[in-house]
């Protein structure tokens, strides 16, 4: 058995409670571990934390335009690397023509986030439509293709060696966040028996990175039924019912979606802001110390960055604080917003990041220099 060092203690001037009342004049940062799960203290400082002149090193944030990526490839097992580490692989794909082969991932669950556009897919289980703000949950070793009715861009986030999970709901119970009754299955319907045909059909199946095809004389997607609890499911943004609270800015950890090892997928919703006077409404400064931090941007105007537009991706290591950028952090102390707009997702990684090539084709290297300026 092992428990943390925990004996909570004050110095010097402080707010009563975090994230709320802070002294006059202060920037509070936390700095915490696990994730926002752990022990956690709260820094009461003169200046911002990410008020800096100069990052020279590879902690410095990151930001990559993926909208910039422009190159459509037959099969997700060419999609354009972004990041990752030996649990996590995000990757962005644009599929706008149908797949005439299958593909098998041997490697771990995949999950997909459509960021545009939408399709029908095939799979074991039968066949599901799928579009703009759906994740599509896709457990290892499935057959699957998509046939895109208008071109699609996905950001795919593999579970490297592992599994996707819920997140334990706790005092808030199974309905919070998004009722399980709002999953979608695939369906063994007119059009998944449409395209059981005898025509030769290819699988790429990808175990250890290396692409094995296998070919039938047929398509292999021909079950007439099936019974059990394991298939595809796919879940939209707009199913999701955010937890909020008017007088605390919540954690990040509170949108957590899904779960899998070493990292966990969280949903940026748009909510109302915290209305009690003395509440942040902005995102805490903060060393998330045990985790690097990336944000996809789906839609809206996210409520604590700037110059950041839909399509675009941030990396924000461990090591290195981070919160709101100089012009949101102003709009928060003002007040001057009733709520977000914003969708987003977050992948929190246990373990550090490598930059893939897709990345850095399209990082934007002035990034680290929008944290510069006034906050008032």
């Amino acid at each position: 058995m092992r428990k943390w060092i925990s004996f909570p203690k004050s110095e010097g001037l402080t707010s009563k409670q975090a994230h709320t009342d802070l002294p006059a004049g202060t920037y509070e940062r936390e700095l915490g571990r696990e994730g926002f799960f752990g022990p956690a203290t709260q820094m009461y400082h003169r200046h911002p934390p990410t008020h800096w002149t100069n990052v020279d090193g590879p902690l410095r944030p990151h930001a990559f335009d993926t909208t910039k990526l422009e190159a459509a490839v037959a099969t997700p097992w060419a999609a354009a690397a972004l990041a990752g580490n030996a649990a996590v692989r995000m990757s962005l794909w644009l599929c706008a023509q149908p797949m005439h082969h299958l593909v098998r991932n041997a490697d771990g669950d995949d999950l997909l986030f459509v960021h545009s556009g939408a399709g029908d897919l095939f799979c074991d289980y039968g066949h599901i439509s799928v579009g703009e703000g759906d994740y599509v949950l896709l457990p290892r070793g499935t057959m699957w293709r998509i046939e895109p009715s208008s071109p699609m861009r996905v950001l795919m986030i593999e579970a490297v060696n592992s599994a996707y999970q819920l997140p334990e709901k706790g005092l808030v119970g199974n309905h919070a966040i998004f009722d399980p009754a709002v999953l979608r299955a695939p369906s063994i319907d007119d059009a998944f028996r449409a395209q059981q045909t005898e025509t030769p059909t290819d699988v790429e199946v990808k175990r250890h990175g290396a692409i094995t095809r296998i070919s039938y004389p047929f398509n292999p997607l021909d079950a007439v039924g099936w019974h059990g609890d394991l298939t595809v499911v796919a879940l939209n943004w707009r199913d999701i019912r955010p937890l909020m609270s008017h007088r605390y800015h919540l954690p990040p950890s509170a949108h957590t979606t899904f779960v899998a090892n070493r990292f966990v997928v969280c949903t940026f919703c748009p909510r109302p802001i915290e209305s009690d006077p003395g509440a942040l409404k902005i995102p805490f400064f903060h060393n998330n110390d045990d985790y690097d931090e990336v944000i996809f941007y789906h839609r809206g105007q996210f409520f604590s960055r700037d110059n950041i537009h839909p399509g675009m991706m941030t990396l924000h290591p461990c090591g290195i604080s981070h919160g709101p950028h100089p012009k949101a952090f102003a709009t928060g102390a003002q007040g001057a917003r009733k709520e977000t707009d914003e969708v987003a997702v977050m992948v929190d990684t246990r373990d550090g990041l490598a930059i893939f090539d897709g990345a850095q084709s399209v990082e934007w290297p002035g990034y680290v220099d929008s944290w510069k300026g006034a906050v008032k």
